[in-house]
Parts: C-alpha cells; sequence; structure tokens
C-alpha cells in the first residue's frame, strides 16, 4: 500500500512543472550553500559557508522552527529550499522490541518528507508500507541524496525510490530483495546512495550485485558487481587515484576498488569484518585510504600514482573493541587533514593519529560522554568548518571545537536537540545533522530543528 500526500496549494500546475523543474535544478546546482547528500554537497564532511557565528550565544541559537516527525536514523538532505528526510510509523497496536537486537516482523510504515526550508511546513510526503525486519528497528538509516529536481531515497528494507522533489511522486523505484534476492542486513540497508554521471550507485546484497549501478532517470540496471555473505553499511565511495576514477565499495569480506562505468574490478583486498561491521565511509587524503571498523580497526592503503592499485602500508592489529590500538569507528566517519586522522573510537573516545603510520597521539572523552566515562558506541559527528570543527554528539550538544596534534580545544558548547532513541539503553541523537544556509537540521525520533548559525551583525 502506498500512499502520497500534497497539502492544498503546494501541486503545481501541470502547463508549469518543466520550468519549475528546470528551476530546481539550476537553484540545486548553484547554491553551494545547500546540503543535498550524505557528509553535504562534496560527501567530505565540509561545510564551506562564510559568515558562521565563532561562539554559541547565551541560551544557545536562534530557532527558525521546529516540525514533528516520526522515528529514525535518517540525516536530512537541504536542496533548492526544501528539506528532505525520512522517518517510520508503527501500526497501531504495534511496538518494538524491549531488545533492540531482536528480529522480528514489525507492521508499520516508511516515510519520505519534504520540509519547507523556511518555515519547516510540510509540502509533501510519501508513504509505503514497509514492515520492519531489523535491528534496531527505530526507522530508515539512508540519508536522501537531491539531484536535478529528483530526491533519491534507500529505505531499511531495500525499498529504493526515486521520486519528484517538487511534487514527491513517484517517478521509478527498485525493491532490492525482490529484485535482487538482497536479504536485509542485521541493521538493514543503510547505504547512502551516490551519483556519478548518469549513474546512481548503491550498496545492495545478492549474489554479484553488492553494488549496483541504475540510470538515474529511468531505474534501469546498467551494472552489477561483487558478491559477500553480505553488503555492510559502508556507503559506495568515488576517488580519483592513478589517474582514474575508482568506486570504492568496502563490504565484511574485502575492500574493493571497480571501474565505475563498468563494475569491473580493479583490485581487492580480502579483510574480513566481524558482526559484518563496515559501516564509517572511507576517506581519501592524498594518496592514503583509510577504513575504519569497530572491531577490526583500520587498514590504511597508499594508492599507485600510475595506475588503479593500491598497497596496504599499516593496519591496527587489535580485533576488539575495549582493547584498541588505531582507530576502532563505528557510527562516526573519521575526518583526515595535515597529515592526522581525527575519529571517535568504539567507547567514545575522540583520538588523533598520525596518518601515515596509525601512531595515537592523543585521546578525549569530552565531546562524546557526559561524565568523562568511556561509554560503547558513543559517538560524535565531525564537520570541518573554516579553522574549526562542529561536533555533533549523540546528547543532542553541538560544539565548536579546534583539533590539532597538540590535543582538543573547546570553544563553545550548546544543545542542539535532546536525545530520545533508548535502542542501546539510553538516549541518544545517532542522525547526522545537516549544515545549509548558514543553519544547522538536527533530528531525533520525535522532531527535526533548524537552528540559524549565522554570525551576529
Amino acid at each position: 500500500m502506498e500512499r502520497h500526500f500534497v497539502l492544498p496549494g503546494r501541486v503545481d500546475m501541470p502547463m508549469c512543472r518543466p520550468l519549475l523543474c528546470l528551476i530546481l535544478s539550476l537553484a540545486t546546482l548553484a547554491r553551494a550553500d545547500d546540503w543535498p547528500q550524505w557528509l553535504g554537497p562534496q560527501r567530505d564532511a565540509v561545510w564551506r559557508e562564510t559568515g558562521i557565528l565563532d561562539a554559541f550565544p547565551a541560551g544557545g541559537p536562534p530557532v527558525k522552527w521546529r516540525t514533528p516527525v516520526g522515528s529514525g536514523y535518517t540525516g536530512p538532505a537541504v536542496a533548492g529550499g526544501r528539506v528532505y528526510l525520512m522517518d517510520r510509523h508503527l501500526t497501531a497496536g504495534a511496538s518494538n522490541p524491549g531488545n533492540a537486537f531482536e528480529r522480528g516482523e514489525i507492521p508499520g510504515n516508511e516515510r519520505v518528507l519534504c520540509l519547507d526550508e523556511a518555515d519547516g511546513k510540510v509540502l509533501w510526503q510519501h508513504e509505503y508500507d514497509c514492515p520492519y525486519t531489523v535491528s534496531y528497528a527505530a526507522g530508515p538509516r539512508a540519508t536522501p541524496l537531491v539531484s536535478g529536481g529528483k530526491v533519491y531515497t534507500v529505505g531499511a528494507e531495500g525499498n529504493l525510490l526515486c521520486l519528484d522533489a517538487l511534487t514527491g511522486a513517484v517517478l521509478w523505484s527498485r525493491d532490492f530483495k525482490k529484485d535482487f534476492h538482497a536479504r536485509t542486513p542485521t541493521w538493514g540497508f543503510a547505504g547512502h546512495p551516490l551519483l556519478d554521471g548518469q549513474k546512481l550507485i548503491c550498496l545492495v546484497g545478492g549474489e554479484g550485485s553488492v553494488a549496483v549501478a541504475f540510470d538515474k532517470d529511468t531505474g534501469k540496471e546498467l551494472w552489477r558487481a561483487l558478491s559477500c555473505r553480505e553488503p555492510g553499511y559502508a556507503p559506495p565511495t568515488m576517488i580519483t587515484a592513478g589517474g582514474t576514477k575508482q568506486l570504492i565499495v568496502w563490504h565484511p569480506e574485502a575492500v574493493n576498488s571497480l571501474d565505475p562505468e563498468t563494475g569491473r574490478v580493479f583490485w581487492s583486498y580480502p579483510w574480513s569484518i566481524r558482526s559484518g561491521l563496515s559501516v564509517a565511509t572511507p576517506r581519501l587524503s592524498g594518496d592514503l585510504l583509510l577504513f575504519s571498523s569497530f572491531y577490526t580497526s583500520s587498514h590504511c592503503f597508499r594508492l599507485d600514482p600510475a595506475k588503479p592499485a593500491a598497497t596496504l602500508l599499516w593496519e591496527g592489529r587489535r580485533n576488539s573493541e575495549m582493547k584498541t590500538d588505531t582507530l576502532h569507528s563505528l557510527i562516526s566517519t573519521p575526518f583526515i587533514e595535515d597529515g592526522h586522522i581525527y575519529g571517535v573510537c568504539s567507547y567514545g573516545q575522540l583520538r588523533c593519529l598520525k596518518l601515515e603510520t596509525g601512531e595515537r597521539l592523543w585521546e578525549t572523552l569530552a565531546a562524546t560522554t557526559p561524565d568523562d566515562k568511556p561509554t560503547r558506541w558513543a559517538t560524535a559527528f565531525l564537520i570541518k568548518h573554516e579553522d574549526k570543527f562542529f561536533l555533533a554528539n549523540e546528547k543532542g550538544d553541538l560544539i565548536i571545537a579546534k583539533l590539532s596534534p597538540k590535543g582538543y580545544e573547546e570553544i563553545s558548547r550548546t544543545h542542539l536537540i535532546d536525545p530520545t532513541n533508548t535502542d542501546p539503553h539510553r538516549l541518544v541523537v545517532w542522525s547526522h545533522p545537516a549544515f545549509a544556509n548558514k543553519c544547522v537540521f538536527a533530528r531525533n525520533d520525535r522532531e527535526i530543528v533548524c537552528m540559524s548559525l549565522a554570525r551576529p551583525r
């Protein structure tokens, strides 16, 4: 069952739609201050706007609006004056298990929401029946991707949708489980979709189809590649090295580099990941490519300068979540700058390491846990802005800090949004915020909030 709603007064006349689509497409391309996908315009966790405050005012940043939403881990995308988000609503009488690790069949619907960026009013919503079989069943995981007048979404049970960004009308759809015989991963389908020219590349699963490229306009399959018992959760990532574009697909059995045009494997490095937890986005710096895993530490590869190939530079040796050595990331994506790695380890330790060797320089719990005690899966999302970082932690705080090889220097902190998710048996916010148009957009399982981060005049 599918239900699609457009609020009165928001339906575009058919004769106007081509012009409106063109305007939206041009606006999306022209507005470098939007946040149209996972980790921002360039998928690199860098916020490039100017005119942003240096410290939070007393009482916190001005709240522009709050809008009620359902539950989910999906971060918002902001493009063309609109905010796109996914959430989940349980069927009346249904409930999630008390133990978040339990898996059954939980009836409910997933929704794609479109909000007005100016006031938070819902412009349209697309809702579809979606019984959950996942562990940690709060809601969808993957951040929407907005481009060319279309919004692409991936639901926790493998529903891939291409919607009209103006009206929410379904342009095309695919079902990973029906179309590719993929099994729902333990924690759901979570790979943020990647757009490369005409290709929409997704982490899917199934025999020979861990990665699949679709035509972005029709949904037609262009190629499929790789087999693995389970696909993992790390988003497909595009890099350029050795004079060649390479699509990096990290699944729980190997790191793989593919030709993005054909899906042909350039190179592959076997790496067995416990519990299928290949999650954190791979990070490239110069000719070094970093991967970090919760149980099995980090691997750093040196990429060949002349052809698509790689050699392992260093690897962590500790296959433990508690006895760690380099960096054991889970939810948070590391950031690399000036030859150093900054990332959150398995129990909330914000760490700095040397990129060339993996040597740890310092760690702190000040940014992630309220009592400076190690906490399993504690996290903060790292976004670079000019010479500082914005860190959004799981307690709903937003921190401005400087990170350097010398240490962690906190400048300012404010409370952004209340933690509401109880899946890890404590209250958390595990949804990556968006930073766009001098604002921060953050959601929990009850609401999405927009706060101004503009520098006072």
